[in-house]
């Protein structure tokens, strides 16, 4: 860590490892929180009425950002670093990327100010690591926690939401619910480790399931030419096949070489899609086969987030008219 001109020190995130939620009979040990589908940013804030935003690469997204200068002037007289999540959240409270994804890079005042009426984003603060001139990272994210909501932060676009201890399952059903992406476990007693990726957080992600149309491919590269990078994918809905995304991740050599045997027999001159496909090189085939994909949620423009293939289902290809 290194001090920064008002003496606030530079802190990188602490970060989740990928795992299974712990297991019940270790639940009061552990905290959950939502797992938030954003940018992940540290606000240094030294209690002058201004902040600044990190982002965990480094880049400085405070101009990015201008709806969220008011947390600097609640915090006025008050120095803190602070850990949260910058999200977009749709007509239903929930994090869309897709639409966070609009607002990042953006430099140009005048730019950030015109977004930042259309898609406000939101600061979700989970933890606070430097408080009026004294480091908590050796505090455990127990005693974090309570300090955090000591400062009594909420406004208009940031808010510190709360955890639930020792009901991981609970947590998980609520955000499986609620359409979030998933869950962040964290050890009560865990100080908190910068730049580090700790065994006290664990992240875990709703995978949804889906039975996908085919109704394309795109060629894949290099040693993968004439084969298929990636399958176009839809759902039947009234109109007709509503385009969702290409699928390529998950596929292995042996699934691409199959699947390339099917595809050239089903080949078709004209798009299966109602509405327009907006991919190059895309092939056209008839919609006759089914594949399960998972993936994380759906975009603003009806799209698979993170799909991964999973595999292709003969069964159903009865569900294709």
């Amino acid at each position: 860590m290194t001090s920064s001109p008002r003496e606030l020190p530079r802190i990188r995130p602490m970060l989740a490892t990928p795992g299974p939620l712990p297991p019940p009979g270790e639940d009061a040990a552990w905290g959950f929180e939502v797992k938030w589908d954003g940018i992940r940013c540290i606000a240094e804030v030294p209690g002058d009425g201004t902040l600044r935003l990190i982002t965990r690469a480094g880049n400085d997204a405070t101009r990015t950002y201008p709806e969220l200068q008011g947390l600097g002037e609640q915090l006025t007289g008050r120095s803190c670093v602070l850990d949260g999540e910058v999200v977009v959240l749709d007509e239903a409270g929930r994090p869309d990327f897709g639409l966070l994804q609009r607002r990042m890079g953006v430099l140009n005042p005048r730019r950030a100010a015109e977004l930042a009426l259309r898609h406000p984003v939101h600061f979700m603060i989970f933890d606070v690591l430097h408080l009026d001139g004294a480091s908590l990272l050796a505090l455990g994210y127990r005693e974090r926690r309570t300090a955090l909501t000591g400062l009594g932060l909420a406004g208009p676009a940031w808010s510190a939401p709360a955890h639930l201890e020792g009901h991981g399952q609970r947590a998980w059903e609520a955000t499986l619910g609620s359409g979030f992406e998933g869950v962040l476990a964290k050890r009560l007693s865990s100080p908190y480790t910068p730049g580090l990726r700790s065994p006290d957080w664990r992240k875990t992600k709703h995978l949804v399931t889906l039975d996908a149309v085919i109704g394309g491919w795109t060629e894949g590269r290099g040693a993968l030419t004439g084969l298929p990078g990636a399958v176009l994918t839809g759902q039947w809905e009234a109109e007709g096949l509503r385009y969702t995304g290409a699928v390529g991740s998950g596929l292995s050599e042996y699934e691409r070489r199959d699947l390339a045997r099917y595809l050239a027999v089903l080949a078709r001159p004209t798009s299966p899609f109602t509405g327009p496909v907006d991919v190059r090189g895309a092939h056209f085939v008839e919609p006759r086969l089914v594949a399960e994909v998972t993936f994380t949620g759906w975009t603003a423009t009806g799209l698979l987030r993170q799909p991964t293939w999973h595999r292709l289902r003969p069964d159903l290809t009865d569900l294709a008219p």
